[in-house]
């Protein structure tokens, strides 16, 4: 190659980068417009709420006495919610109700998950069947097992009296544990078939050649799951758990409406509501508010890591 070649080559190619980074430039500049539309709802509706929340959470401000002025009080809020021995208390039942109603709901969800895999006639029905308690909405819901755990004419108490397990009908919603129990099993009847479709959805992504490589090496049913369906769905597991741990650590129309927080199983929603909407304590209540925005985003964040720590391997 010439002298003159090559500096013509060294010139094409220079050109031909500056146009490419051009080009990428435009793209990017495009991009940022056609996203802005979104971006600007998107700090309308969601940044914007949660800023002021954060500020209200930083002044005294009751509705109740208008003439204070609403002055600004730093972390006071925040203090006072960890010497309320009641907001200890709705803290504790929000993370005690929501470990137990996420880990049963992963073993019926995935158990779900794995019969409505299966091919048998009639699966379209039990698929249908099995996903009906997640279309209810859930004050529905809750009414219905508000009912059927009445302490006169529930059916709860009518089957397990039959049954002979126990020997007259009980105020099961009168006790604490009682309560704690017929709240979990309710939320578990109610989402478990969400985390079952999540969970389906990556079954069906499994090739059926694993397995039946894994039949010819002589691998049994339990030893094919535990090896091939348990690492191939463990990011849809990991995506479930995100979202219900999320959903159910913000807990509130399921308490409102079979307990009213009575019994210890004040939420920490609930919580917050009690606050903002009955005692029209706008400054505590959103402290609360925020208090639940960053331990849902502290679990988003855990969650989120795991996720990505999975993807990478």
């Amino acid at each position: 190659m010439s002298g003159d070649q090559f500096i013509l080559q060294s010139m094409l190619s220079e050109w031909s980068g500056q146009g490419m980074k051009s080009l990428q430039r435009r793209e990017t500049r495009d991009a940022w417009l056609m996203m802005l539309p979104a971006l600007v709802v998107l700090l309308v509706i969601a940044v914007y709420p949660i800023l002021r929340t954060f500020w209200l959470s930083l002044h005294e401000m009751v509705l109740t006495d208008p003439g204070s002025g609403y002055p600004f009080v730093g972390l006071k809020n925040y203090t006072d919610i960890f010497r309320d021995a009641r907001a200890g208390a709705s803290i504790l039942f929000t993370f005690k109700f929501t470990i137990a109603t996420v880990v049963l709901e992963l073993i019926v969800g995935f158990a779900a998950a794995l019969i409505m895999n299966k091919t048998f006639k009639g699966r379209g029905l039990v698929r249908a069947a099995i996903l009906i308690p997640w279309a209810i909405p859930t004050t529905v819901s809750a009414l219905m097992w508000k009912f059927i755990y009445n302490d006169q004419y529930g059916l709860f108490n009518d089957v397990l009296y039959r049954l002979g397990l126990i020997d007259g009908y009980k105020a099961w919603l009168a006790t604490e544990g009682g309560t704690f129990m017929a709240l979990v099993i309710a939320d578990v009847w109610k989402t478990a078939p969400f985390m079952a479709l999540l969970i389906l959805a990556g079954l069906q992504m499994i090739p059926g050649d694993l397995y039946e490589s894994a039949k010819i090496d002589g691998a049994n049913s339990f030893q094919a799951f535990v090896k091939i369906t348990l690492p191939m769905v463990r990011s849809t597991v990991l995506v479930a758990l995100l979202f219900r741990t999320i959903d159910a650590f913000r807990v509130f129309d399921l308490v409102s409406v079979m307990t009213g927080g009575a019994n210890g199983s004040e939420s920490v929603s609930l919580y917050a509501y009690a606050h903002l909407m009955k005692f029209l304590n706008f400054g505590y209540g959103s402290a609360v508010s925020v208090l639940i925005f960053l331990f849902v985003f502290g679990i988003s964040l855990i969650y989120m890591k795991s996720i990505g720590k999975d993807l990478a391997s």
